[in-house]
């Protein structure tokens, strides 16, 4: 093993250590796709912990390059793909790459320029939409939706954690571009 798939290692190691500490709460709940769940996964808790964040940047970022996806920009739907996205940047400014970031809104503003897809553009770029978990896949199809309107390519749809409630295949179905996750739920000892 290299000196980097030692530490690309060891972040993993250490990010599913944080993930399960912080972010898997147990108790019943209901989730965004309106579906019940007796756990939640909080990943706020882990893309805007000091740590966590940095983890989650290169894992991340590392996964995508293993799978051999180029792109130029990264970002999602607001707000739990927006510290992915920035985390990812980070990462990848570390390692002397221009990655840059974007975020997409719920709903397309009605004042000043009207974007859905804000920060340094998408039009023409090679772009991976990320979400921080997925349940139904709808947040990322929904940024999938607005950064096609608005010119980007997109190359593929990252998560941090998959549920294995069908995100996967509803957006290789319906978005026609590969799905990547770096933790599955049954990494997280979640059945």
């Amino acid at each position: 093993m290299g000196a980097m798939t030692q530490t690309l290692a060891a972040d993993r190691a250490r990010l599913l250590e944080l993930i399960k500490e912080l972010a898997v709460v147990h108790g019943l709940v209901i989730l965004s796709s309106g579906k019940e769940a007796d756990y939640y996964i909080d990943l706020r808790r882990i893309t805007l912990h000091h740590e966590a964040s940095r983890l989650a940047g290169r894992v991340m970022l590392a996964m995508l390059d293993d799978a051999g996806i180029e792109f130029e920009t990264a970002g999602g739907l607001t707000m739990g793909a927006d510290p992915v996205g920035t985390a990812l940047m980070h990462a990848a400014a570390d390692a002397g790459r221009d990655i840059d970031a974007f975020v997409v809104r719920k709903a397309q503003k009605s004042y000043g320029m009207g974007r859905q897809v804000e920060g340094p553009g998408v039009d023409g770029r090679d772009v991976v939409v990320l979400e921080d978990t997925s349940t139904t896949g709808g947040s990322a199809l929904t940024a999938v939706e607005a950064v096609r309107k608005a010119g980007g390519n997109i190359k593929a749809v990252a998560v941090i954690v998959d549920r294995d409630t069908g995100a996967k295949e509803r957006i290789e179905t319906e978005a026609g571009v590969p799905y990547l996750f770096a933790f599955g739920k049954d990494e997280l000892g979640l059945d």
